[in-house]
């Protein structure tokens, strides 16, 4: 039975069937701020899927109801989860079974047994590239600068309080600065699509943002009959 995440969980799906491999993948990204979950078959990770939108999918090749390349042409195929990174996790070292699994949409591939380092540089830099909001590098745009790892914002060198919320509004505007957002992307893209927000919300935190942000107000931009963005210029 799959258990209900927080909606602003970021999530790592685990789908494997080996019980000591689930224990390696938790314990090398033991130290990153995700929340793990494991299923052992396709049909599991496709009724976690049905409820959920994990941030990245970690996927066997050798499951025991079918091969983890069916289920991956299958998210590949649904247009809710295209875009999800996947890792294919598998003993198979040919060269031609890692060219298939990349031309089936795999964006990478770790060969067990892995070492934990390896695993976690993997799944940093896959993050990394598909959603820089959840990089730990410090952002900084004009006098703003956002820590992730401490949680804080701070203003010309003055920390400022900013509720969890428009925290993770601002990171991910500031992660893709100069970029318009509707309403609904924002929705998707910062709280998940699953999250039980509505659109007109997004314009309650964006003013609170705001008010936050006192004199740097002006960063966070509307964009008349679009969304909002946040820009310098």
């Amino acid at each position: 039975m799959v258990r209900e995440l927080a909606h602003d969980a970021t999530t790592v799906l685990i789908v494997e069937d080996e019980p000591a491999i689930i224990e390696l993948v938790k314990f090398s990204l033991r130290e990153a701020a995700w929340e793990l979950v494991a299923v052992q078959s396709c049909a599991e990770a496709w009724e976690f899927l049905a409820g959920h939108t994990p941030k990245l999918i970690l996927l066997d090749w050798m499951l025991p109801d079918q091969t983890g390349l069916r289920l991956l042409a299958r998210i590949r195929a649904d247009r809710n989860f295209q875009k999800i990174p996947v890792i294919m996790l598998t003993a198979k070292s040919m060269e031609e079974d890692k060219i298939a699994g990349l031309n089936n949409g795999a964006d990478d591939y770790v060969t067990k047994p892995f070492s934990p380092r390896e695993l976690l540089a993997r799944v940093k830099a896959l993050m990394r590239r598909n959603a820089p909001e959840l990089a730990e590098q410090s952002l900084r745009v004009g006098t703003v600068l956002l820590d992730p790892v401490s949680n804080s914002v701070s203003i010309s060198g003055e920390r400022i309080d900013i509720g969890q919320a428009e925290f993770k509004l601002l990171k991910f505007l500031m992660a893709h600065p100069e970029r318009v957002f509707s309403r609904s992307q924002l929705l998707d893209k910062v709280w998940g699509n699953h999250a039980v927000i509505e659109e007109r919300t997004v314009d309650v935190h964006v003013l609170r943002l705001r008010k936050a942000l006192k004199d740097a107000e002006g960063l966070v931009r509307t964009v008349r009959s679009v969304g909002y963005m946040l820009s310098e210029k």
